[in-house]
């Protein structure tokens, strides 16, 4: 899977982030810090990996700052991202399952590398929910101006 990685800084979990995302065999598209030549300020490159994600040039999208927020809101700009703030397993399953999320957003100073890995494969093990009220309210977002 073709996944939009955004990082304002390559501290933390910035670099781990890319090398788990390359060992579970998926290609990260890099933007900001972790791309030569690309503006590193938190909304510029988390803009950059959501518009990726909007165009279909990635599936989905993870995007990194200090803490995670700025990166969230800079991403859930973008028509048809769904960024979800997640600091544990249970909330980046949740928010797979029942907020269809395809974005990511983690802190880079709170999120360690075995939180990291847990983060991960609960993200990517859930999936959306068939339910009609998950779907409903997931519908009801889009229609949000």
């Amino acid at each position: 899977m073709r996944i939009a990685v955004a990082a304002d800084e390559r501290v933390g979990i910035a670099d781990a982030l890319v090398d788990s995302l390359r060992e579970r065999g998926h290609e990260p598209l890099l933007h900001g810090a972790l791309a030569e030549g690309e503006r590193d300020d938190w909304a510029w490159a988390s803009e950059a990996a959501a518009r990726d994600v909007a165009a279909g040039r990635a599936e989905q999208a993870v995007v990194c700052c200090w803490t995670g927020t700025g990166a969230s809101i800079a991403a859930n700009k973008v028509p048809g991202i769904r960024a979800a703030l997640c600091a544990d397993a249970a909330t980046a399953a949740g928010a797979r399952r029942w907020n269809d999320a395809n974005a990511l957003a983690l802190s880079l100073r709170a999120t360690s590398e075995a939180e990291l890995g847990e983060i991960l494969d609960a993200w990517f093990d859930a999936a959306p929910s068939d339910d009609d009220s998950d779907r409903a309210n997931i519908a009801h977002v889009e229609e949000i101006a």
